[in-house]
Parts: C-alpha cells; structure tokens; sequence
C-alpha cells in the first residue's frame, strides 16, 4: 500500500530481534558521526545522517511498541513491552553521548549554520539543547548517576502503564443492584460463571461511568468507585513514588528547584511558579461558582436521601458525583442523556465527525478495504485514506480502533504510527504520516439497536481524539522531531480542543446525529439547544476537578529529592480543599493517573491550552455572541489547517496562534466562557 510502512503479523521472537537491529545499527551510526574530526564537521555528515536514522527507524519502532497497547496477543504484548524497555534503555544512553553532542555543537558555532534553513537550525539548537538538559557539562561520576535515574525512571514507566493495561478486575451485581441502569446496558452485560442471577461489570469505561452517573443503588456506586479509584493502587502507588524521588534527583543535579521547572524550561509558561499562579488564580475564581455546585448538589442528595429514606450525611462523596452533575443537569436543562444517546449511534457519528473533518479541512477521506494479512491487529480495525481534496494528493492514513478488548489500552488517545517529513535521501518525497485513533466506546450487538448509542460525552471524546489524528495527518514539516503534534506539551491539546466546539452547537450537532431508528432523522433543534447549554453546566466544580489533577501533578514534581511524596495523602488533601468532594478511603486514583508518565508536570495544560483553544474559536469561528458564525466555513477551516496543523513544531506555538488570530493571544474568551470576570 503506497507510503504504509506498517504491518501487524510480526512474532514476539521478531519484536525481539528486530529491537537488537535497530539498537546496532543506531549505535553505529552515531559512532559514525562521534568519529569526525571536530574541524571537519558539516551538516551532511553529522545532522543529517541523525535525522535519516531517526527518519528509517521511527516507522518501525512506532510499529513494535504499539502491539503493547492494542494486540488482542499477551505474547506480542509482552514482547512490546520488553522490547520497549530495551529501545528505552538504549535511548538514555544515546542521549548522553557526550562525542555526539561536541560535533553537532560545533556545526552550531560554524559558519556553515548561517546557511542552514530555519528548520534545519531549530533542529539543531533543539538537539543541542536536549543533550545539554542531561548534564553533559558536568562531571562524569554525576553524567553516570543521571543515565542511572533515567533508566530506571523509563522502566518504571513502561511498568505502570503495562500495569494498566492488564487491569482486568471483575465485579458482580444482581440486576436489583443495578437499578437504574437502562435495560440495553444491562442487556450487554454478561452472566456470571458461577451464578447466573449476577451479571458481570468490568472497570472499563463503557461500564464504570455509566453506572457512576446512573446507577441509583448507593451501595452499588460505592463500591464501583472505589474499585474503579484503586486499580493497580498498591503496585502503582509505589511505582510512581519512586519516579517522583528520581524525578526530584535529577532535576537537583543538573541545577533545578524542582523537576517540574526541569520540565517547564522549554514549555510556553517556562517555571513551576508561573503554573501555581494560573492554577491558583483559576481556582480562585472558581471558588463561587464550584460552592454554588456543590450546595445544589447537596439539595438534590437530601431530596433522595428523603425520597428514598438513605440516611443523608451532607457530603457530596467521590460515589455520589458523578450521579447527581448528571441528576442537576437533568433537572436544571430538561436534558434525558438515554433520549440524547438514541441520536448518537457509533455508526452514524464516526459518519458524520469524519464528513465534518473533510469539510472543514479541505480533505477527503476514503476507507481502505483490510483483506490482506498483517494490514490491522484486529478484525474491529478500519484504515482510511486521505488526500486534499483539491490537488487529489495522497497525505496520509489513519486507523480507527474504536472498542474495548482484554489488554487493550482503557482510554481513547491518539497515536502516531509513523511521523510525517520529508524522506532525507530524497526531499522532493515525503514520509507519508499514519495515525491510529484508539478508543473504548460500546461494540453493536446483534439483535440489540441500543448498544452502540454513545452518551454525548463520548461524542466529544472522540471529536478530540480526531482532532489529534488531524494535527498528525495535516503535518508539513521536514524534519520528523517536528511533525504533527510534536510541538510544546501545554499547548498540544489546544488545538483538539477548539474541535470540541463543534460538539456543542445546535447546526453541528444537527449533523453528525441520527435517531437509531430512523438515522436520517437529526437530533431535535430544541433538544440539542438545551443539550449545548449544558456545556455551562457545573462549571465550578467539574473545572475544579481538573484543577486537582494540575495541582496534584505540581504538588509531587515540586517536591525536595530528600522527600517522600505520599500520593494519596496529597490527592486527599487537594479533593477536600479544591472540590469539597472528599477522596474515598483507601483509594488511590494516582496509581491509575497515566499522564504521570510522560505528561509529568504538564497535566496543567489541559487548561492552560484551553485558554488558547477558546480564543481560536469565539474569534474566528464562532463568538460567544453568535454575533460571528463561520462554524462551516472552509477558508477559515483551511486557515486553520495551514496555519495551526501544518507547520507542527516548526514553529513556537505563540507565533503560530499569533499568525492565526492575526494578534496575540489572550484570556478574555476563555474567562468569558466560564462565566469568569478579568479582574
């Protein structure tokens, strides 16, 4: 298939061997570029031969480590995840090269530099820069004591998230338990082994959440949540207290307060104390609004406690959450969420989110027929095509891998399978980009219309999670380090984000819905204005949720190398003094937070992007007035293309967002949308 680089019928015995290829031949080649004469360094034979090696063994990599996270095989998954912490293990040592780093430091001070293109010297300052962030000026004793840390911290890492992925706890209830759940989601649920009057619920998405928001048996949620809060707590747990230690350590030794201003150095907001005072001026200003939540939560928590005679206690528990945000909206916007799933079947929505793509893009997409072996890892898997649709020309392709399955990762991502550039040996070809859009949404059951209804929710996941896969796929950059969303972590979700949009106005929604009984018949006008305005709903609180995310990622990666960070002291402490939603008793939801490995003392920019994602949006889209409504125009869709996907990291983000707004960006549209004032 043209520009597919993939296949999907390797052995565990090959994910091993073709591991060691790589490492040998990547060893080799930076031996190659170690062994030039400092005064003959040129850009050819140094820089470039690093970026044709990364360009060849991306593909290829991408491909091995991606069986961990979807192969329906334990086999191949555990060869991926070997193979994984190998590569890993070998990357930290290629990062400490210190021979590597002298000639590519020297081709920076040359004068051969001055005549490199601009994305040619971004790679090459950004290289340098990540070689001199390992604390190759300092001696060796401490080099060796960093490359220590870090292969352990990679270990450690790749052992968490395998952890996650095997989860498999199994709980059981009786119908009469599961009161309130709809009668298709108790239809999907399948029978206990050992007695048939139970039904099996997993720790999965599809049942967790909604048995969380509907389940009316407060027994039921409770022990549900606090399963659901302490998967993988006591591994987990210790895992990734020892990652904050080695963390903290290493951020200390090459001169750092603290491993969150490690990190932050070479994101947009730069230090750990320009994080806390957005955080804390965020809260701040929430404070009203989240203690105005939680009392009309409380007031519909008595009410049942009335209704029902369950002792009320006047909390708003961890179990009740999720319940009464979903009970208040129902009340508050005349909103049935199981009316507004009857017009969000996954067949029509994957339809109509991919024709709205196309439109608003300037692309075309076309699915690729899977009839050969090793084209898909799995019979659920679809491949598209996608081509502009102007010039007819071939970008790229993309998987959709949309249900759940044992050992398939739990929550809905995208990822980059191949990174797309232009081909080193040849840069009049490209490296065509291939992205996979993996998420966990109900699977159609034959004979049963209603389990393949996505909740609104899940509708605006998977609007986000495409948005990433089009940031991947629309990427012209040169070099693969900056290709599609590889730009600056806190602003990476911003431009997914600003796609959510389209999930809560009445004409979108109008077209990307069907009723499941009759799919050419659109969500109601009325029904999809009052669903759009539950986007304001609970803003107090289910902001602050974030925000204890934020602030829980700042709290353990601003800790001192001498100490312990107790991650569910600390999660406990912010849930009660942020949310006023206290943390349940010997749970632990850190030992199941992922985005502390590899999102480490970033999780902040979820909202920090937000600010820029509304921007883009009420400014150039559609404004928080409707006053300005270009939400289907293709140029500005085709602006947006140009200006915020393709160039990836080419660029610094605010220069980006400054090209596309015309002016830089601020915080009025975000404050605003939150029914937030300035000051």
């Amino acid at each position: 298939m043209e520009g597919l680089l993939l296949r999907w019928n390797h052995s565990p015995e090959e994910i091993g061997e073709i591991t060691d290829a790589l490492i040998e031949e990547d060893r080799r080649l930076e031996d190659e570029v170690a062994s030039v004469p400092l005064n003959s360094v040129t850009f050819e034979n140094t820089a470039a031969k690093l970026i044709q090696v990364s360009t060849d063994h991306l593909p290829v990599l991408r491909n091995l480590d991606f069986y961990q996270n979807v192969s329906p095989d334990k086999n191949l998954r555990d060869a991926s995840v070997a193979a994984d912490k190998k590569f890993s293990s070998y990357s930290v040592e290629s990062s400490m090269r210190k021979d590597v780093f002298e000639r590519l430091d020297a081709l920076r001070k040359s004068k051969e530099y001055d005549t490199l293109t601009a994305e040619q010297k971004r790679y090459l300052d950004h290289t340098c820069r990540d070689y001199e962030r390992k604390g190759l000026n300092l001696s060796e004793d401490l080099r060796k004591k960093i490359e220590t840390n870090l292969k352990r911290i990679s270990e450690l890492g790749i052992e968490f998230q395998k952890n996650l992925g095997e989860e498999n706890k199994t709980l059981e209830f009786t119908a009469e338990e599961l009161e309130g759940m709809p009668d298709d989601f108790l239809d999907s649920l399948e029978r206990s082994d050992s007695n048939p009057e139970k039904l099996k619920v997993t720790l999965k998405y599809p049942h967790f959440f909604p048995i969380s928001k509907q389940c009316k048996r407060v027994e039921t949620r409770r022990i549900c949540e606090k399963h659901f809060n302490s998967r993988c707590k006591d591994a987990n747990t210790a895992i990734l207290e020892e990652l904050v230690q080695l963390r903290a350590e290493n951020a200390n030794i090459l001169g750092f307060d603290s491993h969150a201003d490690y990190i932050l150095a070479i994101r947009m907001a730069k230090d750990s104390a320009t994080v806390r005072n957005f955080l804390d001026d965020l809260n701040a200003k929430l404070e009203p609004l989240c203690q105005t939540d939680l009392k009309k939560l409380l007031q519909y928590k008595k009410k049942e406690c009335e209704d029902t005679g369950e002792e009320y206690d006047g909390v708003i528990n961890m179990w009740d959450f999720r319940y009464y945000v979903d009970k208040m909206e129902a009340a508050e916007y005349n909103i049935d969420q199981e009316e507004i799933k009857e017009y969000f079947p996954i067949d029509v929505v994957t339809t109509n989110l991919l024709q709205i793509y196309q439109d608003l893009l300037g692309l075309t997409y076309e699915e690729v027929p899977l009839n050969e072996d090793g084209t898909a890892w799995h019979e659920d898997v679809s491949l598209f095509s996608v081509r502009d649709k102007v010039s007819k020309q071939l970008l790229g392709y993309f998987y959709l891998d949309m249900h759940p399955r044992e050992g398939k990762y739990g929550h809905a991502a995208c990822f980059t399978l191949q990174q797309g550039c232009s081909d080193p040996l040849d840069p009049s070809k490209r490296i065509l980009p291939v992205a996979a859009c993996v998420c966990n949404f109900p699977k159609p059951k034959e004979g049963q219309p209603k389990s393949s209804l996505l909740p609104h929710n899940q509708v605006v996941t998977f609007f986000h999670e495409f948005g990433h896969v089009m940031h991947v796929l629309c990427s012209k950059a040169n070099i693969s380090r900056f290709s599609g969303t590889r730009v600056e972590r806190d602003f990476v979700e911003a431009p997914s984000q600003m796609l959510e949009n389209w999930c809560w106005q009445v004409e979108s929604l109008q077209r990307m819905s069907g009723h499941y009984l009759d799919k050419s018949k659109p969500i109601p006008v009325d029904l999809a204005s009052r669903l759009a305005k539950t986007k304001d709903a609970n803003t107090g609180i289910l902001n602050k949720r974030q925000l204890v995310f934020g602030k829980f990622d700042q709290a353990i990666h601003t800790i001192k190398p001498n100490e312990k960070a107790d991650t569910a002291a600390i999660v406990e402490e912010l849930q009660t003094t942020i949310m006023g939603v206290p943390a349940t008793k010997d749970t632990n939801f850190a030992a199941s937070f992922g985005h502390m490995i590899g999102y480490d003392s970033q999780y902040y920019g979820y909202m920090w992007s937000e600010v820029f994602s509304v921007d883009m949006f009420a400014s150039m889209f559609k404004s928080l007035d409707g006053k300005l409504n270009k939400l289907f125009d293709p140029s500005v869709g085709m602006k947006y293309r140009t200006e915020i996907l393709e160039p990836g990291g080419t660029k610094d983000a605010i220069d980006l967002l400054t090209n596309f707004l015309g002016r830089l960006p601020n915080n009025k549209n975000f404050l605003q949308s939150k029914g937030l004032s300035e000051t």
